[in-house]
């Protein structure tokens, strides 16, 4: 992709964007006047860009997410180097939004910089399965850290998780404040002693990198998408207890695979490769 029009796509996801982040702005249950993850239903993926005209992009974009990071779409790339974050503890809250289950940042919690740009980090929210594949498989749960850079452009991180022995550390921290809003859109509870990025991000230095957009209405394109290539573990009971948190209808909240095409999707892993 060009630079023109790389630049293009970001700067038109901008506006959008901030309203998307807003913890504070009217979100959606499984059939009321928002969206729905049920399928088939009037209001369920397939019908999101007819319900409202400034959705439009879930139906008519060309850049959508989730994708399948698929072996034979992928193009080596060791020149965009190892990721360049900066995370630190910082005041959060957990909110549920009805269709997720959301950490937003109170504080300063870090940026994660991509050509020089620095993005901060702004909130962290899962998905139940998960919502990108690898080669066709899914997995049961994605972790994705929204960051904004100056000018509200987007960039996610995505971290995968299936169901293991070992619960995830960062979910394990955030369980009592989740029981706490079960079930209640728009209930929050700050988190005493605030969160620590790091404990959810991890040390993976293999990744993909594409162009895509958010993956929930409005569905905005320009958005930088980081995939870790690195699986990680979470226990079935901190699924069950995500599923149980979010409202009725919204308990697998993965937006369906959407067309590739003929994106451009970059595998970057530092030499050697063993070991990581």
């Amino acid at each position: 992709m060009s630079s023109a029009r790389r630049l293009l796509l970001l700067a038109g996801a901008a506006a959008a964007i901030a309203l998307l982040l807003s913890a504070t702005a009217p979100v959606a249950g499984a059939e009321d006047d928002g969206y729905s993850y049920i399928p088939g239903s009037p209001r369920g993926p397939q019908n999101w860009g007819s319900l409202k005209p400034e959705w439009a992009t879930c139906s008519s974009g060309k850049m959508q997410s989730p994708i399948n990071l698929g072996l034979l779409d992928l193009t080596l790339a060791p020149g965009l180097g190892n990721l360049n974050y900066t995370y630190q503890n910082a005041n959060a809250s957990v909110v549920n939004r009805g269709h997720d289950i959301m950490v937003r940042f109170d504080g300063d919690a870090g940026s994660l910089k991509i050509n020089g740009t620095a993005y901060q980090l702004r909130q962290m929210h899962w998905h139940t399965p998960s919502e990108h594949t690898i080669d066709g498989r899914r997995y049961d749960m994605e972790l994705h850290m929204v960051h904004l850079n100056a000018q509200n452009q987007a960039a996610v991180i995505g971290i995968l998780y299936t169901i293991g022995t070992t619960p995830d550390e960062f979910l394990q921290k955030m369980e009592p404040y989740i029981i706490a809003i079960s079930n209640q859109e728009g209930k929050e509870k700050m988190v005493v002693g605030g969160a620590d990025p790091n404990v959810a991000k991890g040390k993976d230095t293999v990744y993909y990198r594409y162009m895509g957009s958010f993956t929930t209405p409005p569905c905005t394109e320009g958005v930088i998408w980081t995939v870790v290539r690195k699986v990680h573990t979470v226990s079935l009971s901190q699924i069950t207890l995500l599923k149980a948190a979010v409202l009725m209808g919204n308990e697998n909240n993965a937006r369906p695979l959407q067309d590739l095409n003929n994106r451009e999707i970059d595998l970057f892993f530092p030499l050697p490769l063993i070991n990581n």
